[in-house]
């Protein structure tokens, strides 16, 4: 019997077709809607890698169902969907794909905070309904990006991607992080700050911390009270890290400026969610390693990663 792999998202024929003269594949139909729960764990009884996406929970109750499970190769850097002691009390490999979407993401992070500071989407809106109807001196004015102070929560490889481009728009960097980066402060320029001077400092607050329990919540009211009027917070890492309803008020009653969310707590955020109803927010759908080279090779790490675990290698990027 060859080792059975399910696939929780529909991916493309030419990704899996090395996989499938090795192994059975089975695979989700959908590319866009999730895997029904009950389906997952039937199907999880019997697969021997399980290839998710960060939308799926992978929980105590799935690695409780499955008999066989070697490896779960997870289509993100991040793991937070995925119960990693589990794993590890049942010796199952987990996976992510690390390094080859820190460019990517950080160009989308770049993008997020061009789009804020500048009204990008409020100005199209306006446009496309027919209100734009003559140059006015101040309609649709914003914040500059060039010369401004941009903070950085969480100065991983992505982060350290941003902060260079920041240098080219001639921007100051502070960065906040568990431990300090001397290398690249002396290399970049770059400037370690505690949260509180951070935040207040800042221009651009942008978030790439991991979502742990650490650092659930960790952007609140009092954080958010403590950045400047005409602060904007960006988030391209995880919804849970900043309280949205703290961020809902500070943006209505002008204690801070603007945001850019590429992230929310609950995904697909609601349609009825308070943030999509300010005009001072500009929203995605998740897209930040969303480049079509970026996720092929995402997809090709976890290939690598389910094939080695299964011929009985140990894989690159093991989380556990």
């Amino acid at each position: 019997m060859k080792p059975v792999i399910y696939i929780t998202r529909k991916l493309p024929e030419e990704v899996i077709a090395p996989l499938k003269e090795k192994f059975n594949v089975r695979m989700w139909e959908s590319a866009s809607e999730a895997v029904p729960r009950e389906i997952l764990l039937k199907e999880v009884v019997e697969a021997d890698a399980l290839w998710s996406v960060l939308a799926d929970s992978i929980d105590r109750e799935v690695f409780d169902a499955a008999t066989k499970l070697k490896v779960v190769s997870n289509l993100a850097v991040g793991f937070n969907n995925i119960d990693i002691e589990a794993a590890k009390e049942k010796g199952i490999s987990v996976t992510n794909t690390p390094d080859v979407l820190t460019e990517t993401t950080a160009d989308l992070a770049f993008a997020l905070i061009l789009a804020s500071a500048r009204r990008i989407t409020e100005a199209e809106r306006e446009l496309r309904k027919g209100n734009w109807t003559s140059w006015s001196v101040m309609d649709y004015t914003g914040m500059d990006v060039g010369g401004a102070t941009l903070g950085i929560i969480g100065m991983g490889r992505i982060g350290e991607a941003a902060a260079r481009r920041a240098k080219g728009f001639n921007m100051n960097v502070l960065y906040h992080n568990r431990t300090r980066k001397p290398e690249a402060e002396e290399r970049h320029g770059f400037e370690y700050a505690d949260l509180d001077t951070l935040l207040g400092e800042s221009d651009f607050v942008l978030i790439f911390a991991p979502l742990t329990p650490e650092t659930k919540n960790m952007i609140g009211e009092k954080e958010l009270a403590k950045m400047k009027k005409t602060g904007i917070l960006i988030n391209v890492a995880r919804g849970g890290i900043v309280n949205e309803a703290a961020l809902y008020n500070a943006l209505k009653d002008g204690t801070i400026w603007a945001a850019g969310l590429d992230v929310f707590e609950v995904e697909p955020v609601p349609l009825d969610h308070p943030l999509l109803t300010l005009p001072n927010v500009t929203v995605l759908p998740h897209i930040g390693s969303a480049s079509i080279r970026t996720r092929y090779a995402m997809m090709e790490l976890n290939r690598n990663a389910i094939t080695d675990v299964l011929e009985g290698r140990e894989p690159k990027n093991n989380v556990v």
